[in-house]
């Protein structure tokens, strides 16, 4: 059974998102918007994390607390976008692992070749958090889900910006247990694979490159 995605439609999300869009945000405003949309966004994957009781000594008495148990998550980086949501969800997880997965696409074929992969030994005790803003062709998504599974992690989770439906659907076909968690769903992919309306190539106005 495919599940769901999950579009997280948080009011301050959709602003900042919309002034994502615009071609007229310098890239140090980008970057400063996408680190806070990734901050909202790991705020609601990280809903379902595991909890212990402890006890703690308030200034007044000792008291049972929930905390968090067992290891945190490791977050995975597509390069070299990815690291632009990475900040926002290390700013809530500042324990987190992280992982980084080189994916270059040709623009011609729109095909994926991996030149870098590089996870903590210890993945296989931690869930996955994929973070890549764009969700197009949906090639670099399976490309890098492949390879995280076949770390033996448990539960992994995939976190972007904007999805095309082309990419959700070429996703959920490889594999229908991973959770796909966007800001938005956009209306389609371009001739040359670029999301409609998008927001441009977000490695390019992340890093002012061209």
């Amino acid at each position: 059974m495919t599940i769901p995605v999950n579009v997280i439609d948080h009011p301050l999300i959709k602003h900042k998102l919309s002034l994502v869009r615009s071609r007229s945000t310098a890239p140090d405003s980008f970057r400063r918007l996408i680190r806070e949309i990734s901050w909202l966004m790991a705020y609601e994957l990280t809903r379902d994390l595991p909890l212990e009781q402890v006890t703690v000594d308030t200034p007044v008495a000792s008291a049972a607390v929930p905390m968090l148990s067992g290891k945190a998550p490791c977050i995975v980086s597509v390069l070299r976008a990815g690291n632009g949501m990475l900040d926002g969800f290390l700013e809530v997880l500042p324990s987190a692992a992280v992982g980084h997965i080189g994916l270059v696409r040709d623009p011609s074929t729109l095909a994926v070749s991996e030149y870098y992969f590089k996870m903590p030994a210890d993945i296989a005790e931690r869930r996955a958090i994929i973070v890549d803003p764009m969700l197009a062709t949906g090639h670099s998504a399976v490309a890098a889900v492949r390879r995280v599974l076949e770390c033996s992690v448990g539960k992994l989770q995939y976190a972007c910006l904007l999805a095309a439906p082309e990419g959700i659907a070429a996703l959920q076909a490889a594999y229908t247990e991973v959770e796909i968690h966007t800001a938005s769903i956009d209306d389609r992919l371009n001739e040359y694979g670029y999301i409609v309306p998008g927001l441009g190539d977000a490695g390019d106005r992340l890093f002012g490159t061209t």
